[in-house]
C-alpha cells in the first residue's frame, strides 16, 4: 500500500522542479578586457568576441551581446533570474567608443495595453450560443422568409 502512496508522491515532487534555461551568450571576461577604446574597431571585436547577439536597430552604432537566465515551475510562465548585456558603441569610423553592462535591475518593465476592442453585434456566451442554436439557422434567427421564395412575388 505505501509504494503506490510513495511513488504518486515522487512524480508530483518531480513536476516541481524547476527547469533552468541559460539564454544567450556573454563573451569570456579576459577577451573583454582586451578590448581597447578608440583602437579595437568591429572587424577585430568580430574576432574577439565573436557575432554579438544584435546589433543597434537605427544606424549601425552598436552590438549588444545578451545573455539571460530563466527559472520555470511545471507549468507556470517561466522568470527571468539574471540577464547580463554588454553594450559596445562604435563612431561613424566603426572603432570602438564606449563599453557599457547593463544587468536585470538596469531593465523597465512594459506593459502592454490589455484592453480590446468590442465587436459590433450582441455577444454571446458558449452557453447561449449552444441553447439558442438550430441546426442549419444562422445564430441571429432566419434572414429570409420560408421556403427561400421572395416576399414580393
Amino acid at each position: 500500500m505505501r509504494t503506490p502512496i510513495l511513488a504518486v508522491a515522487t512524480l508530483a515532487l518531480l513536476g516541481c522542479t524547476p527547469v533552468i534555461s541559460q539564454r544567450g551568450y556573454l563573451p569570456d571576461p579576459a577577451a573583454e578586457a582586451s578590448l581597447k577604446v578608440g583602437t579595437d574597431t568591429k572587424t577585430s571585436i568580430e574576432k574577439t568576441l565573436g557575432d554579438p547577439s544584435t546589433s543597434a536597430t537605427f544606424g549601425d552604432d552598436a552590438w549588444y551581446y545578451i545573455s539571460s537566465v530563466q527559472r520555470q515551475v511545471a507549468f507556470f510562465d517561466p522568470k527571468t533570474t539574471s540577464r547580463k548585456i554588454l553594450a559596445l558603441h562604435f563612431d561613424k569610423d566603426g572603432k570602438l567608443t564606449d563599453i557599457k553592462h547593463y544587468s536585470l535591475k538596469d531593465g523597465h518593465v512594459v506593459a502592454f495595453e490589455t484592453r480590446t476592442t468590442p465587436a459590433k453585434g450582441r455577444e454571446l456566451t458558449f452557453l447561449q450560443q449552444l441553447f439558442s442554436a438550430t441546426p442549419g439557422v444562422p445564430i441571429g434567427g432566419v434572414t429570409g422568409s420560408a421556403g427561400g421564395q421572395n416576399p414580393g412575388n
